[in-house]
Formats: C-alpha cells, structure tokens, sequence
C-alpha cells in the first residue's frame, strides 16, 4: 500500500498497516523534519523494523535533492539478517511502483569471520585467529614478498579484488552476508573487503552496534560516514551498557606474561632489522617526528583498530621523544607491564580514580600521562614496521597499550579496580586489574554529535525519561506506544503466594527457604498440567537455577514435570544451548510440549524468540537485579548519583524490570500470537517495582491480578486458554479497528490517529 504523511508518500509492502505503525511514522517523520534524536518504544512483534526501513527509505525518495543514509545497528548477526530480509521485500515494492528511481544499495557489514570465503582461512576456530590468518595473507609486504618469490602464499580472491581496482563494486540491490559470499565467490573478489569499500556510497548499511560505539572499530569502519545520516539502534534497551563495555579493559596475570612473551619477540624483529634493514626503523623515527596523522592512509588490508580514545588534533602533535625510538618504546611497555604486575600483588580490594592512578605510575615507572596517551598508535606503528602480521598472538601487548591510552586521556567517568579474588569464589586467588567506565555518554557522545539524527528504539524502554539522562542527550521526541489489540491476547499475572498461602520471592535471605522453592515447583508443576505445548521459566542466575533444579529432582517435582513435558536447559555452552532450544523446539512441534530453562540477562532472553506454540506462557522466578556487591557496579552507581543525581535504588530496580520485560516480551510475536506472563515474585507487587515495566504490558496487567496464589493463576490460565480458543475478527469490527487498510487511511483525519493511540 502507499500512503502520505504530510508531504512524504510512503511505500508499505503490506496490504494493511497497524495504527500504532502509522503513529510510530508520524513520531520518526517529526524527528527527521527537525533533525533530531528521538527514544521510541513500540511493542513487540508489531513489526517496528518495517516501520522504519519504510519511512526512512520513502523520505529519502521524497527529497532526493539531499539524501539520507540509513546507519542500521542491530545487536547480532541474526538480527541483521531479519533486517536484511525485510528490506529485500520493501526494495522489491518500491521497484514495482517506481522503477529504477527506486534503486538503492543496501548491505550488511559483518566480521571476516562471518564474509570470508577463503578456505583455508575460515578453517580458523576463532574471530581473532580468522583475522590474522588473514592478514597473513593480505598484508601488503607480504603481498610484496609474492611477487618476488610465487611460494609465497597469498590470497586469490583479495588479489582479484585488488587488481579489478575500480571496477570491483556492488551493483544495486540488497544484500545479505549470504549474498555477499555467493556474489564474491561467483566474481572471484573478497567480500569482506568488498563490503568494507562499499559501505562509504550505500544507501543502506546494517552492521553491529560496536561499528559504531567501540572507538577502536568506528575509527576505520565508520569515519567515512556522512553527517546526513540516519543511525538506528535496535533492540536498544541496554545501549548504556554496550557503551560502557567499549570503553573498559580488564588485566589479568595471564594478559602481563601475554605481554612479556610479545615485548619478547618484538625484541628479537628489532635486532633483526637493525641488522638487516637499519633504514626502515629510521624512517619510522622520523615520521613520527611529524606526528601521527602524517602517517598517511593506509592501504585497507593494513588497517588495524583504531585509537580507542584520541581526538583529531593530538595526532597532529609529535609523538614524545622518550617512545620515537623502538627500543625506548619497548622499555616503556616493560616498565608498565612491571609496574602492573606489582599492583596485582595486592591482598585487598582497591579502587582508585584515573588522575591518582596516573600519578602513581608517574612516580614508580617513570611514565607520563603524555606517554600513555600515545602508546596504543606507537604500537600500532610499530607493528606495522616489524610487520608483524600473526595479530592474533599480539592481543595481550594491544590490551596493555589499549588500557594505557584510556587511562592517560580520560580524567573523569572511569575508575580503577583491583580485586585480589572472585568474590564468589575467595579461596582461588585470580587477581583482575579493571579499568571500568562509568558513564555510558562517553561512547556514544560522538555519534550524537556527528549524525543529524539518532533513533533509539526497541520494545522495552521504561521509563523513558531515564535513557536521556544516562545518555545525557536531549530527545526531540520521546514516545511510548501501546499496543492496539482485537482481543487481550496478553495475560499478564503477579503471583506472591503459593497455594499453601506462604509468600514467594528471590530475595537473598528467602531464595534458600524450602517453602519457597517448594512453590516455586509446585507453579510449575500446575502449569505444565494445564498449559498446551511450550513454557518458558526463566531465573535469576545460572548459580540459582542449578540449585532450584537440584531441590526439585531431590524432592521428585522434577519427575512429575517430566511426566507431562520434556524439560530442556540453558547452560553457558554455547552449542550446548543451541541444541537444547533445537529440541524444545521438535518436541513442542510433534505435541508433546516442554519446558525450557534458561536465565535472564542470558543468550537466551536477550534474542530467541518463543512465538506461537513455542511459548505460550512465560514464567519470571524472582527480580533479576544484578549483583548488588559487585565492586564495578558499586563504583558505577556512585558516579551516576553524583553526576547525573539517579539514585542506586531506582538504577537498580530500572535495570532489573527492563531485563524481566525483555524476557516476557519473548513470548509475543505477533498479535496473532497469545501468551501468558507470571512474574513470581511478592516483590511485583509493589507500586514502586510494577511501574516500572513497559506500557503496553501494564495496560493489561488487572487490579484483580496483582496478588495472586498458585490456584488462582492456575484458574485464571485455564479462563485465558479457554478464551483464546474461540474465533475473532482479526481486522477488529467492534470499533476500534487494528488493521488499517489503504481506504481507511485516506478518510481518516489526524484526530482520528491520535484518538486511536491514547
């Protein structure tokens, strides 16, 4: 269908349109026009990702005179896929209806790991391995090397790449990672670097969100990108996190004697070429001598990460005189890497602030801040001096120097911590040196600044006024849509009670409690008898759930589950998991049903979905609050109540409620899909906690079923199913429609939409 917003026509590749779609349209067409971010939350499974691609590719049409590029950030390579797809299918529609007006390019940017086509290099087990086979292959010395001496291996489809020169781009399309491959394997070019090449004059790029956030990536990947630029996170309820992992680095023994064997070896390629090669270390001198930024565009088979912290105008300056040379840089690292090996020595907890620490290796090493600051791109130059291309044996020294810079540039929103053990575990002394950030807003403060419009969504974003302020940006629209329904086909209960009428919760002093856990069973137990084909639980931690099903096969529950469902579970086995979800999926498809374990904050409740028969109810054990003891998250809440006034509390329970919706929200799909949702805890009940969950489960969260005990959800479930059983109008006769098609979006008037949606 095609319709107008304003003065946009919108291509839709569907017959009908959700309300709320339309809405969300209206909301993101506001934000384009005044060239601003905007925090959208839509439900789950009321197709968001078209919505968008939709809008944002027919605004482009509609002012051609300044086009937009479509920055698409998803949080796996699953999730690009699905994009991908939809795309395909819009692209298709609005060839039909345009022709070739219409033509975009669109691709996915993925890892080697995920595009190269080169046997022997994709035979690697790990990314890491992948990418230094392939700079083995690729570099340019090595390269080099090959055309004086044919033994030398290189990589056929990298030269075939290289030798078509300018020819070698992507005609107009959409293509997914498959597409790439075949498409480079059917012309004899690397798709990998291919797609590197290509995302500079795409339309379209869907990659993942570290392209953009992790400074290191975007500094190669993402710094041809032009300011009229869409950026869209999806799934973006745990941005801040993502943001503050980019910036943090942990040290551990292993990384230090890591270090010392690479100071080693690159020792051993200094004495080399001074023997052999005296020029080239010369040469080197003296282009830093010039500064950094002299060094010149790489050829893109060289480029390593980027700096992970430094601005534009430092690297004009002139590397410091005491790290020009490479032995005296070699020293320095040594003298860090001692000095670090001295501070994990330490029987106690300490914690200290980047000025302090800086200060302290100033007065026992020797080394300034200036020096730190510029160690990450010495090293990165001297690698490519000693061309050194096994990257992956090299990671450890890049650790080291990674955490130098950080340490040496920022002065504030990052602390330092040591920890002599695992708390969890204090008899096994591993210490861990963690240079952790506190504040999400440093990784992604230059997206904000250099993209004309950033778009936060996902289905789980409440409350809403949090995410601005953990992000510090200011929103010029901020919208929470709710979900337009023909039936409630969500039932969402808060159970605080077992049957036996003794309250049920996850609290520490109460997780342990017999009765606890004997209800816990017993809900369990009474569901699996009543619910048809899957059920979800999920627990607050795998340490939990080990022990929870422990109790309950030592009591005999487990049994009596088993004897109606087939029970499956997470574990933190990859291969493991993805077994077990292959099977829970068989079982639920041939009618016997099952159960499937699994954790919040896990693989799972982060991107599975369990729509249809898959999942039909959801079971929530407790309130997935993170470990309150853990030392990074004391320090983060600290700084977020001194910086940005967010008390830990409301940190704390936010967080935990935006985990617990996230793992309901699996259950849902589709508004043809029905599910039911039990959060198990007397936790729940409380106004304070409730609030907090999304919108559109709130609305049908009743008064009468906040505070139920095991034998009310059970007849309440038993009402929903039989409910759910019977035959409805899927377009919503009764007055308020849910599908709108193409006539009834022509006589409708704004005021019709906005009645529709509040």
């Amino acid at each position: 269908m095609k319709f107008q917003i304003e003065d946009v026509t919108v291509y839709f590749p569907y017959d009908n349109i959700y309300p709320e779609q339309y809405a969300y349209m209206l909301e993101l067409k506001r934000a384009l026009d005044a060239k601003g971010h905007c925090l959208l939350e839509m439900p789950t499974g009321t197709g968001k990702t078209i919505a968008l691609l939709s809008l944002i590719t027919s605004y482009t049409l509609s002012n051609p005179k300044t086009p937009l590029k479509l920055i698409y950030c998803t949080r796996t390579v699953h999730e690009m896929e699905k994009t991908l797809a939809e795309l395909k299918l819009l692209h298709d529609y609005q060839l039909r209806h345009l022709g070739p007006q219409a033509r975009i390019l669109a691709l996915g940017l993925s890892s080697r790991k995920n595009l190269c086509v080169n046997p022997r290099v994709i035979a690697k087990e790990n990314r890491d391995s992948v990418d230094a086979a392939c700079r083995k292959l690729t570099a340019t010395w090595v390269r080099a090397l090959a055309a004086e001496n044919p033994d030398v291996p290189t990589c056929e489809f990298f030269e075939q790449f290289e030798r078509a020169g300018p020819a070698a781009v992507l005609p107009p399309g959409v293509y997914t990672l498959q597409d790439l491959r075949a498409f480079g394997k059917e012309k004899g070019w690397c798709p990998y670097f291919l797609a590197r090449h290509m995302v500079q004059f795409a339309n379209v790029v869907v990659y993942s969100y570290q392209y953009l956030l992790d400074p290191k990536v975007a500094g190669i990947i993402s710094k041809e990108m032009q300011k009229e630029s869409v950026v869209v996170f999806d799934e973006a309820h745990n941005i801040d996190n993502v943001c503050i992992e980019a910036l943090s680095v942990s040290v551990r023994r292993q990384t230090l004697e890591g270090a010392r064997r690479n100071l080693n070896k690159m020792r051993q390629e200094i004495d080399r070429f001074k023997a052999t090669d005296a020029g080239r270390l010369r040469a080197e001198y003296n282009r830093l001598v010039d500064g950094l930024a002299q060094r010149g565009n790489l050829p893109i088979s060289d480029t390593w990460l980027a700096n992970p912290a430094l601005p534009d105008d430092i690297l004009k300056e002139a590397v410091p005189g005491n790290i020009r040379r490479a032995e005296h840089f070699l020293h320095v690292l040594r003298r860090l890497v001692q000095y670090l090996e001295g501070r994990l020595e330490t029987e106690n907890v300490e914690k200290e602030g980047p000025i302090g620490f800086v200060a302290s290796i100033n007065t026992h090493a020797g080394i300034d801040q200036k020096t730190l600051k510029f160690c990450y791109d010495r090293l990165h130059s001297l690698m490519l001096t000693l061309e050194i291309t096994d990257t992956d044996e090299f990671l450890h020294i890049q650790t080291i120097c990674d955490f130098a810079t950080l340490v040496g540039t920022y002065t504030r929103g990052f602390s330092i911590i040591i920890e002599p053990f695992d708390e969890r575990m204090p008899h096994i002394p591993d210490p861990v040196l963690q240079l952790s950030c506190h504040d999400a807003s440093l990784a992604i403060k230059p997206v904000f600044e250099r993209f004309q419009s950033v778009v936060i969504t996902s289905g789980t974003l409440s409350p809403i006024d949090l995410y601005p302020r953990l992000l510090n940006f200011n929103p010029v629209v901020s919208r929470s849509f709710t979900m337009s329904l023909t039936r409630d086909c969500i039932c969402p209960m808060v159970l605080t009670r077992g049957s036996d009428q003794l309250p049920v919760s996850t609290k520490f002093d109460m997780r342990s409690d017999l009765g606890v856990v004997r209800n816990y069973g017993r809900l369990l137990l009474e569901m699996v008898s009543v619910v048809p084909d899957g059920i979800v639980c999920f627990f607050v931690s795998y340490s939990y759930m080990d022990g929870i099903v422990n109790s309950w096969n030592e009591t005999g529950i487990l049994k009596e589950i088993m004897q109606h469902k087939l029970v499956f579970i997470e574990t933190q086995d990859v291969v493991e998991t993805t077994l077990a979800l292959d099977n829970y999926r068989k079982a639920c498809d041939c009618g016997r049903g099952a159960v499937f374990f699994s954790v919040a904050r896990g693989k799972v409740a982060e991107g599975i979905d369990f729509d249809r028969h898959y999942g039909r109810l959801v079971i929530m054990f407790g309130v997935p609050f993170q470990y309150t003891l853990s030392k990074i998250l004391l320090a983060r809440l600290e700084y977020l109540r001194d910086t940005f006034q967010i008390k830990e509390g409301d940190f704390l329970t936010f967080d935990a409620l935006r985990q617990a919706a996230q793992c309901v929200g699996r259950v849902i799909r589709s508004k043809a899909d029905y599910g039911m949702m039990i959060f198990a805890d007397k936790r729940y009940s409380r106004h304070d906690k409730r609030s907090k969950l999304p919108g559109w489960i709130l609305s049908h969260l009743r008064d009468a079923h906040l505070n139920l005990s095991t034998d009310m959800a059970l007849h309440i479930a038993r009402e929903f199913l039989r409910k759910m059983a019977q035959p409805y109008d899927k377009a919503g006769g009764s007055g308020r429609k849910t599908l709108l098609s193409q006539e009834d979006l022509e006589k409708m008037s704004d005021r019709i939409v906005e009645e529709m949606l509040y």
